[in-house]
């Protein structure tokens, strides 16, 4: 959608360890990353970072940016730029920090501030998965075409993100979350902790026989793959596991929603291991008291990854149908489906397009209302 416009608009990637500077053009990059400490547990000194980053970054512009857009982890005010609440990695920030009117004050322009699972799922479906998926099904003469996505990010914690009809959906309190949600094999506990990085590290310790292992999901997924030396049972079953504890909780959200899943995030690296389950969780059946079985899932689910299941999910199951009493037919397809995918972007990228889009959409609708 802005992939030709000509606007700056100023980026960070906000971790806990790090703050990644940058500005976007025309949904590209066009300054080298400024990184600079977070200092998460210091309000002054985090905030300091801030500023100093985001000056660097202008100073490297030769036009004066439109906004500032970026994403934050974690649950906030975020229509009125206000951080507070759980936020692990950003301690000092619990008690509630105007971030987005400082900065406004700081620098004279717009500031606009998301949840890095609502903006990496607005980048896919501006930018990514969305519009790929549908000119792949274009290509194969499909007059099937989408307009929902959630979008979900693997790695310290288990984000999400929803497009309606190419809109972000931030709720009623910018609060669309996932990572509460119920762990199936452990209903008393929070999903998060069997979908993320340290579920995968506690997973392969305790099968393993070896909890102080010190791996970290890439190392496990090497062990998996055969790469490196150690338990390669407890390495797949690791992801395994976590790809069954995530399918479980997308299949509420895809119910509802309706609507293509994208995952990005670097433990998708382990992309063979963490799908089959995945996608068994999706696919599984229910019963109704009466005995009856179900679809968990009500449309059928395709791995869009896999070029055949694509093939399939573009045909669906088109056929004549004719109008009563008529001699007219119409085209029918009675097959409701949806696809999951990895992220061809990357989660970051992601996030950096769907931040940039935000700022610019939020402006031009601030125009068309004046």
């Amino acid at each position: 959608m802005y992939s030709h416009d000509n606007r700056v608009v100023i980026t960070l990637d906000a971790g806990g360890t790090n703050l990644v500077f940058g500005a976007m053009q025309a949904n590209k990059f066009i300054v080298e990353p400024i990184t600079l400490p977070s200092h998460a547990e210091d309000l002054d000194k985090c905030l300091a970072a801030m500023v100093e980053g985001f000056r660097a970054v202008i100073g490297c512009l030769s036009e004066k940016p439109v906004a500032i857009s970026f994403a934050f982890p974690g649950p906030a005010d975020y229509p009125n730029g206000v951080i507070g609440g759980y936020l692990p990695n950003f301690p000092s920030f619990r008690d509630g920090v105007a971030l987005g009117p400082f900065l406004e004050a700081t620098f004279g322009i717009p500031v606009f501030i998301n949840n890095d699972g609502d903006l990496f799922a607005y980048g896919e479906a501006l930018g990514g998965a969305l519009p790929q998926v549908n000119a792949r099904l274009e290509a194969l003469n499909s007059s099937k075409r989408y307009k929902n996505l959630v979008g979900y990010t693997f790695g310290t914690g288990f984000g999400v993100g929803v497009v309606i009809d190419n809109r972000l959906n931030r709720g009623d309190n910018s609060c669309v979350e996932t990572f509460c949600l119920r762990h199936k094999k452990m209903p008393e506990i929070i999903v998060e902790d069997g979908v993320s990085v340290r579920a995968v590290k506690r997973v392969y310790g305790e099968l393993s026989g070896d909890p102080n292992h010190g791996l970290e999901p890439r190392e496990i997924c090497e062990i998996a793959d055969g790469k490196r030396q150690g338990n390669v049972g407890a390495a797949r079953q690791a992801f395994a596991e976590m790809g069954e504890i995530a399918g479980d909780a997308m299949a509420a959200a895809v119910t509802l929603i309706d609507g293509l899943v994208v995952i990005g995030g670097g433990i998708t690296a382990a992309r063979k291991w963490i799908m089959p389950g995945l996608l068994r969780e999706l696919r599984a059946k229910m019963h109704t008291l009466s005995g009856d079985e179900l679809n968990r899932v009500q449309m059928k689910v395709y791995d869009l990854d896999d070029e055949a299941e694509f093939r399939e999910f573009a045909k669906g199951r088109l056929q004549p149908l004719k109008v009563y009493g008529t001699d007219r037919y119409v085209a029918y397809d009675p097959q409701k489906r949806i696809g999951v995918t990895i992220s061809k972007l990357g989660a970051s990228q992601a996030v950096s397009v769907g931040a940039y889009a935000f700022a610019l959409s939020q402006l031009d609708s601030n125009d068309n209302r004046q």
